[in-house]
């Protein structure tokens, strides 16, 4: 199943997309995670050319997204091997959804890059998991392009001025649910501006693979339904080949069996 946030007219709601249609399950994807149980489709079907997408959940807790967390990233950037999983904090103000704009900083244009990631989201309560119960309480995965601006974020060690910025974290076009998902280590994503592919890994090359992120997180963190783990990038990133986001680009981020989010770039 496929989850989506979409807004038809009046005002964000969720739904399941069915191919080019989307058929009403409720008052949001958020709700219905938190809920549990069986999720059905309700009412007449909606075109989806008909409505917006946006972010599937739109609405999070918390999104929470690993640094250095491929060991190719990590090498092409000079870095070393992280010990432990790096995280820093994005928030709803940056999340936007399939063909929404990537909305360019006017004081901070320049140096806007793309990041490929898988990002997960929880259906259930997780406090002090283990890393083999930990996928028990993930409710699906998606597509995630933790843009950055790579000027603001070098200003700061902490990451997050560069990172939670308006806009700046597209995702989805769906949340598609574990029931539609092998196995999440096993996954390619790749990052196409212009139709061109400029970045391309696997989910094998974590270091810190989804089960061992979300049992570290939830140590010291209760993980609630909705929330949105982004699990890093692998090599590729433009910043490290001069390669930066402009005005009228088209960047879209991709992984194998969950679709693409695809969106246009603009001047603020």
């Amino acid at each position: 199943m496929r989850l989506v946030t979409y807004d038809a007219g009046d005002g964000p709601a969720a739904g399941v997309l069915l191919g080019e249609e989307i058929a009403p399950a409720g008052p949001s994807v958020r709700a219905l995670l938190g809920a549990g149980g069986e999720i059905r489709p309700e009412g007449p079907r909606i075109p989806r050319e008909r409505v917006r997408l946006m972010a599937p959940v739109p609405d999070p807790q918390k999104i929470i997204c690993m640094g250095l967390n491929y060991r190719d990233h990590a090498e092409e950037a000079g870095k070393e091997i992280p010990e432990h999983p790096l995280w820093f904090a994005k928030f709803a103000n940056s999340l936007i959804g399939d063909g929404e704009p990537i909305i360019l900083p006017a004081a901070h244009a320049d140096y806007v890059d793309y990041e490929a990631e898988l990002a997960v989201v929880i259906g259930r309560r997780a406090h002090g998991v283990s890393a083999e119960r930990a996928l028990e309480h993930v409710a699906g995965a998606m597509p995630f392009n933790d843009v950055s601006a790579r000027d603001l974020q070098l200003q700061n060690q902490l990451w997050t001025s560069g990172k939670a910025i308006d806009t700046f974290a597209p995702c989805g076009p769906a949340l598609v649910l574990m029931d539609e998902i092998g196995d999440l280590q096993a996954l390619g994503l790749r990052t196409r501006v212009n139709g061109d592919v400029v970045q391309e890994g696997t989910t094998a090359d974590m270091i810190f693979g989804v089960a061992e992120t979300l049992a570290w997180l939830s140590r010291t963190m209760t993980l609630l339904p909705g929330d949105i783990i982004a699990t890093g990038t692998p090599a590729g990133i433009g910043a490290l080949k001069g390669l930066f986001l402009h005005d009228g680009d088209t960047v879209s981020v991709e992984v194998d069996g969950l679709g693409a989010v695809t969106n246009p770039v603009q001047a603020g």
